[in-house]
């Protein structure tokens, strides 16, 4: 079952979601750090669509596509824009990156900032 999808009201329910416990690298001036596995999982999860990659220096950066449009909801986590590559990819392979402690706090903490 899946949510109604409403971009902006995800990407604010995010910023106050994200914390140390949901990803190693978040800090409090740069919030989305480390966040883009378990973000896109999430995503995912409630909302359907794609899961994307885009292969950058520091490692692979994973974000969604929901009814054809590309959402990555981490990107605010970088200096320079990202050059998309959009390569599909799988749970499995984004679950590489964040442990289901991870996903789980993310799940509540979200599920509480959603209105």
């Amino acid at each position: 079952m899946t949510m109604s999808f409403d971009p902006d009201a995800v990407q604010i329910a995010l910023r106050k979601a994200w914390s140390l416990s949901t990803a190693s690298q978040w800090t409090a001036d740069n919030p989305a750090a480390g966040q883009c596995n378990v973000t896109a999982l999430l995503i995912h999860e409630l909302f359907g669509g794609d899961l994307l990659k885009t292969p950058l220096p520091a490692g692979d950066h994973f974000y969604n596509r929901i009814e054809g449009r590309r959402y990555d909801f981490t990107a605010s986590q970088f200096d320079e824009p990202i050059a998309y590559a959009d390569l599909p990819t799988d749970r499995a392979e984004a679950e590489q990156g964040a442990t289901r402690e991870q996903l789980a706090e993310l799940r509540v903490a979200f599920g509480r900032h959603l209105i």
